[in-house]
């Protein structure tokens, strides 16, 4: 009887050992699991709207080029505008989803002695200017992920070259890594050795360099345009992403250093001389080709990169 009972208790041992030590399996394989790290899960959706474009090519047309009314996304004020001939074919080339074609909606005017009713260049840069970063501050925060290229003639030129100086230099609306390229042509502020010249050596500097030093008399016949001579900053971070663009004899970005007849000068920006009204045809500015049909391919190339 005796040993019955002791294998009886060596049987009920190993059943409570064995319950014991599967239990202990068991709550060592739950703790193994809860310890091992679970994947996170990814973002949902898109990183922004539908809507964003991949990429914004923002327009600045020059004097009486635009209008503070006029339609950004179908521009109508001056069917002649040189920025036409960049943008239009832009436009036809890419869907809505890869491109948005933006054109500054500004006054667009250089008050002087034969228009004393127009606004002055120094107001009608400044509604520019602000408008132009008003744009690029609402797509970059619905949009963070869309890149920029900018590009203006004239004086659209001079509000894209100090918007993206300042960008640049680390004040300005958006990121320099937002922007994936600028080409402005016919700057008045051009500086030799500042961004990328692309096209024909040009010696001359831009107007506002060249007539700093007499801006008493320009005001004179320009009343309400600051000649606001070097940028500050070179560009910064965009400096090798800029292209300056500038035809020989241009008055308003190849002006003679050392300007000697200042009234002269200032007649040049008001007249804006016919090599400046010409970068649609003159082929002197690029070997084979025209401003406006290097800025597209440009344009083109920047834009499938951005893109890609």
């Amino acid at each position: 009887m005796r040993k019955f009972l002791t294998i009886l208790a060596v049987v009920v041992l190993i059943g409570v050992i064995g319950a014991g030590a599967v239990e202990f399996l068991n709550n060592q394989r739950t703790s193994d699991q809860a310890e091992q790290p679970t994947d996170e899960p990814g973002p949902i959706g898109p990183a922004q709207p539908e809507w964003c474009p991949a990429v914004e090519f923002i327009s600045a047309p020059g004097t009486w080029e635009s209008a503070k009314d006029d339609d950004p996304e179908n521009p109508q004020a001056n069917p002649r505008s040189f920025m036409l001939s960049i943008t239009n074919p832009l436009r036809e080339a890419y869907p809505e989803d890869q491109l948005k074609v933006w054109t500054l909606p500004y006054t667009a005017q250089f008050k002087n002695l034969n228009a004393q009713h127009e606004m002055s260049y120094d107001d009608s840069r400044e509604e520019g200017t602000a408008r132009l970063e008003e744009e690029l501050s609402y797509m970059h925060d619905n949009c963070p992920m869309t890149k920029f290229i900018l590009s203006g003639f004239s004086q659209g030129a001079v509000i894209v070259g100090d918007v993206a100086d300042r960008i640049g230099g680390g004040q300005g609306v958006v990121p320099a890594d937002a922007v994936a390229g600028v080409a402005i042509i016919a700057d008045g502020r051009r500086q030799p050795g500042v961004g990328i010249n692309p096209g024909a050596e040009v010696d001359g500097i831009g107007a506002e360099i060249a007539l700093q030093p007499v801006e008493g008399l320009i005001q004179a016949v320009v009343p309400g345009a600051s000649m606001r001579g070097e940028r500050e900053f070179g560009f910064g971070e965009l400096a090798d992403r800029t292209y300056e663009i500038c035809a020989p004899n241009d008055a308003i970005c190849d002006a003679p250093r050392g300007i000697v007849n200042g009234l002269e000068r200032a007649m040049d920006l008001i007249e804006a001389n016919g090599v400046h009204a010409m970068y649609a045809y003159n082929d002197s500015v690029f070997d084979g080709t025209t401003t406006n049909l290097w800025v597209i391919d440009w344009a083109k190339q920047t834009i499938d990169a951005a893109a890609a």
